[in-house]
């Protein structure tokens, strides 16, 4: 039986670094090598991957996003290509629109390969926060953004997008819809759960009994921390009695704990600690309007956390609301806050979020959507294409 070769480019692959990698090491780990063969090529990964080969190549740091870097295939282009060429690819997967994906859509398009591709980070939904003290260019940049990601899901066969949200903005944008499919992320509810709940652990971070408001996230301002901030402050300013728990680390952590000195900030904490958390706390809070998806937020409902998200981004798909959780005014402080306090005081309301969201969560299976994928890499791979030209 004929192995089918994919060759997968990404910028980083490093397992729990974002939403975007653990999704894609959902896939990974879950390769049949009767049937797949892989080439992985990345600026920042380990030499192999599950028997696979990573192909590194140099990068540059991203001083806009600690810890994140881009890939530079112009500096190693004959060997990639002669990589490329070795491995003879049946299947391109282009995790990112950067220099590392052009090149490699480049390189699909000259011998006709099929491009499969997954809509991880909502780029245009950033620009406002790292414009923010230029605004005079935001539109320029929305413009030149918006041209870019037009033309590189355009050259995709197959794009996968997490929410109708997404797609819809992407279609405004000019994506063709005919490209996209709707595939959603999974969960594990064995590892977020309602079971994981621990009393004793949040006292002993919080060091009270007042109920626990939960934040999980980067902390990096096109999460829209300025509103998380707001809503910390309108909090104190009626002395409302919780606990504000940030869970994350990033870039903006030290202006958040300057500006909200009487939260409990964890840092990056592995994902066990964060699923007791998660299932000890008694809301969660996400005001970020920037996701693509919003993995926290599945995560929060699996583990029976009634959640109060923005009502705007992929993240606010999740939500039916009054029905399993509440959406608000994105940048409105006293809504988050009207909202806080509604929960707070109905147990009742409490209860049923946390069923809802319960019973929502459990349809959302990491096997399915694998399933999906490597059918979807079988059937592309069956197109037969033309002679190519020389890159």
């Amino acid at each position: 039986m004929k192995r089918i070769r994919v060759a997968f480019f990404a910028e980083i692959l490093e397992k729990d670094l974002d939403g975007a990698t653990r999704t894609m090491f959902q896939l990974i780990k879950r390769i049949d090598p009767r049937r797949f063969e892989f080439l992985f090529i990345c600026g920042v990964g380990p030499d192999e991957l599950y028997g696979f080969e990573c192909f590194k190549i140099p990068t540059v740091n991203l001083p806009i996003n600690s810890g994140y870097s881009m890939a530079l295939p112009g500096l190693y282009y004959y060997k990639l290509k002669y990589k490329l060429e070795a491995f003879n690819p049946d299947v391109i997967h282009i995790a990112t629109p950067s220099l590392l994906g052009s090149f490699a859509a480049k390189y699909a398009a000259q011998r006709a390969i099929p491009v499969i591709s997954i809509y991880h980070t909502h780029f245009i939904a950033y620009i406002d926060y790292y414009l923010k003290h230029a605004p005079f260019l935001i539109k320029a940049a929305k413009s030149l953004t918006a041209g870019g990601q037009r033309a590189f899901y355009n050259n995709c066969d197959k794009i996968y997008v997490p929410a109708e949200t997404i797609k819809t903005e992407l279609i405004a944008l000019g994506v063709e819809a005919h490209r996209m499919t709707i595939w959603k992320r999974g969960i594990d509810t064995r590892l977020f759960s309602p079971a994981k709940r621990d009393t004793a652990l949040l006292y002993g971070v919080t060091g009270n009994t007042y109920p626990t408001i939960i934040f999980a996230s980067r902390l990096v301002w096109e999460k829209n921390l300025e509103t998380l901030i707001a809503i910390y402050n309108h909090a104190r300013h009626i002395a409302l009695k919780v606990n504000f728990l940030i869970v994350g680390d990033g870039i903006a952590k030290s202006a958040c704990v300057q500006s909200m000195p009487d939260a409990v900030f964890t840092g990056k904490v592995d994902h066990e600690t964060l699923s007791v958390l998660y299932a000890s706390a008694d809301l969660f809070l996400f005001p970020s309007v920037s996701e693509t998806y919003g993995n926290v937020v599945l995560e929060a409902m699996a583990s029976g956390l009634p959640c109060i998200v923005a009502d705007g981004g992929g993240a606010r798909d999740f939500i039916t609301h009054g029905e399993n959780g509440f959406k608000c005014i994105p940048h409105d402080a006293s809504d988050y806050i009207e909202k806080i306090k509604m929960l707070l005081q109905s147990v009742a309301l409490r209860r049923q979020f946390a069923e809802e969201s319960l019973n929502f969560s459990s349809n959302f299976k990491w096997e399915h959507l694998a399933e999906i994928y490597f059918n979807d890499l079988h059937q592309m791979s069956d197109v037969i294409t033309p002679q190519y030209q020389q890159l």
